[in-house]
């Protein structure tokens, strides 16, 4: 009889590799974790800060055009946009009202005229007759009272008609000089005021460019000082300019200073409405500068990412770098770089991409941009080499 098989056991068929391994794991080290490849520039040099202010170009002088009588708009004869020359139409009331009124005016001028010719023909006779003594001087006194009374209210009657001749011509807005219609405030039907706003004029002249100052910065900001202006349909170029005002007073909604520059516009070929950027340099503002894809944000706060050195090379071992925040102060965003105030050093190497997927302490193996090893200085080295750059000449 043969002997029976002891039946298997799934159990032991598993744990048994599963304890080796145990044992195994408890009796080495955790595996270093992989130095992830991250590409590193050093800061460049930003110059002298610059900052850039958008902007529009306007005519120096836009004065508002208004009816000097009130009324219902009837007619509109330009629109925004279109050039005018002195004198040429504008707009144009409902003159009805005013046409009444001239006429009535008229009427009353041609009753004074009528009552003076007579009061003049009553002083005539009664001047014969007295010459004859025929009538006393005091009847002859009274004719030359009502003739005076006649000639007073003809000139009264003239005077109103005149008026009245005026306020029909006020009906029609006419452009004072040669421009341009920069706004429209009103449209037909609407009733307006005297003197209330219709149209923006451009006037034909010098250009300007209006920009408006954050509160933070209008105190450097003083008449006089140089500019530069570079208009949106010419880029690359910039022409010399001049800060000709700063408004006194903070805009109530968007707390900035209105600010007019003045450039020469008839040489760039700048037209009103064109979009522009003024340039202004804070003097003494030297920063370094690095990448737009080396700047992150952390618990809002910009930060980049720097390599630093924790363990030096050693025989068979390469250095061990990693990399860690470093909060910086930044300047305004440029279109391939960020000025950085304060926060890292000249002789410092920033993570210039993937910033966003990296860990505090994580460590990196740093390469340039043609994948060579980057040699990392020691962060005591580096904290030195900052420290004596100031007492360099």
């Amino acid at each position: 009889m043969r002997a029976t098989e002891a039946p298997s056991n799934p159990l032991a068929n598993w744990l048994a590799p599963a304890l080796a391994l145990l044992l195994v794991a408890c009796g080495g080290k955790e595996p270093e974790p992989v130095a992830r490849p991250v590409l590193v520039v050093q800061p460049g040099e930003a110059g002298l800060g610059v900052t850039a202010y958008a902007g529009e170009v306007r005519a120096r002088e836009e004065p508002p055009l208004g009816f000097r009588i009130g009324g219902k708009l009837a007619r509109r004869l330009v629109d925004v946009g279109d050039k005018v020359v002195a004198g040429q139409p504008l707009a144009q009331l409902d003159a009805s009202d005013v046409a009444l009124q001239l006429e009535g005016s008229r009427a009353q001028l041609a009753s004074a005229d009528a009552d003076l010719a007579l009061a003049k023909a009553e002083l005539d006779r009664y001047k014969s007759l007295f010459d004859q003594q025929l009538v006393s001087k005091s009847l002859y006194e009274t004719r030359q009272a009502q003739y005076a009374a006649a000639a007073a209210r003809t000139r009264q009657a003239r005077a109103q008609a005149s008026v009245s001749g005026n306020q029909a011509g006020y009906a029609v807005l006419r452009a004072p000089r040669n421009g341009v219609i920069a706004q429209r405030l009103v449209d037909v039907g609407q009733v307006v005021a005297a003197g209330q706003p219709v149209f923006v004029i451009a006037a034909e002249g010098e250009r300007e460019v209006a920009i408006a100052v954050p509160e933070q910065q209008v105190a450097r900001f003083k008449p006089g000082m140089p500019l530069a202006v570079e208009l949106w349909a010419q880029p690359g170029r910039r022409m010399p300019a001049t800060l000709r005002e700063v408004a006194p007073a903070a805009d109530p909604q968007t707390r900035t200073y209105a600010a007019r520059v003045s450039f020469d516009g008839a040489a760039a070929g700048a037209e009103v409405g064109q979009s522009a950027r003024v340039y202004a340099q804070a003097p003494g503002t030297q920063s370094l500068a690095v990448p737009l894809s080396a700047l992150v944000e952390h618990e809002g706060r910009p930060v980049v990412w720097v390599v630093r050195e924790v363990a030096p090379a050693s025989e068979g071992h390469a250095a061990k770098t990693v990399v860690r925040r470093a909060p910086v102060k930044i300047g305004p965003y440029g279109e391939a770089s960020v000025p950085v105030l304060e926060g890292i050093a000249a002789t410092d190497w920033i993570v210039a991409a993937g910033a966003h997927l990296l860990q505090e302490n994580q460590p990196v193996r740093p390469v340039d941009r043609h994948d060579r090893v980057v040699s990392i200085a020691p962060a005591a080295t580096v904290a030195a080499a900052a420290a004596d750059a100031p007492a360099r000449p």
